[in-house]
């Protein structure tokens, strides 16, 4: 059956053969942990979704927003995949937003120029433990 003849694939394997995951196990496994919603409702792996339909990916740090735009049950190359599914013009920009602002919050964190001496390691050992011993 070719992919134009699909009037239904189930979530699972479309999120695989979009390239979203690299098997159909993590495909599951992002599913079963709420970490796909298709039309904002929480979803099974075996539903079968159709074209039109909007699902929301969530990967790591970032939260996609797609339309499925053609159906495909095999896994084939990059620029193939990605004509599965276009994202959403607010999902691109909230995606950059997020990123931009990890990117500034990245270098507020403590800098030191080497990792600690043997005597200054001992010197964070004891102050941690005097932190928990005075219960705070």
């Amino acid at each position: 059956m070719s992919a134009s003849e699909l009037q239904r694939v189930r979530i699972d394997k479309w999120l695989w053969a979009a390239r979203f995951f690299k098997t159909r196990s993590l495909a599951k496994q992002a599913i079963d942990g709420g970490k796909v919603h298709c039309e904002g409702q929480r979803i099974k792996p075996s539903k079968e979704i159709e074209t039109g339909v909007s699902l929301t990916i969530r990967q790591g740090w970032d939260e996609k927003t797609v339309e499925v735009v053609a159906l495909s049950d095999q896994r084939r190359g990059a620029p193939e995949a990605a004509l599965l599914y276009k994202e959403t013009e607010q999902s691109i920009a909230k995606r950059q937003a997020e990123a931009d602002q990890r990117k500034a919050l990245r270098g507020t964190g403590i800098q030191t120029e080497r990792r600690p001496t043997k005597k200054q390691r001992r010197q964070i050992h004891r102050f941690r433990e005097q932190d928990t011993a005075t219960g705070d």
